[in-house]
């Protein structure tokens, strides 16, 4: 079965970090690009942080540089992203999402076919 785990959202104080894990399966993970993306109550969908299939960071959100980062490990087929110095406005829903193609993830988020099921952060001021 072809899936996407998200794990490890939950309720941080501002100026605190998490790290989600997203675990992947029944596709060769090494093979894909991988992405986090994040939607906000009343807010669209929006890319956070990008990886290529090698672990390469391909992008990272203006929002979000210096203070999160995206990584995989390969032989776990997990990705991860590493959040720290949390802000209120970093509160949202966290979506992990594969594509074989990176260009897909950077520039055509919506036509994403493989979606985890979501992690809720919530950061407190």
């Amino acid at each position: 079965q072809v899936q996407l785990v998200e794990s490890g959202g939950g309720l941080v104080q501002a100026g605190g970090s998490l790290r989600l894990s997203c675990a992947a399966s029944g596709f060769t993970f090494s093979s894909y690009a991988m992405g986090w993306f994040r939607q906000a109550p009343g807010k669209e969908r929006e890319l956070v942080a990008a990886a290529s299939w090698s672990g390469g960071v391909a992008y990272a959100a203006d929002s979000v540089k210096g203070r999160f980062t995206i990584s995989r490990d390969n032989a776990k087929n997990t990705v991860y992203l590493q959040m720290n110095t949390l802000k209120p406005e970093d509160t949202a829903v966290y979506y992990c999402a594969a594509d074989p193609r990176l260009a897909t993830i950077l520039t055509r988020g919506r036509y994403l076919e493989l979606w985890g099921q979501g992690t809720l952060v919530t950061v407190s001021s």
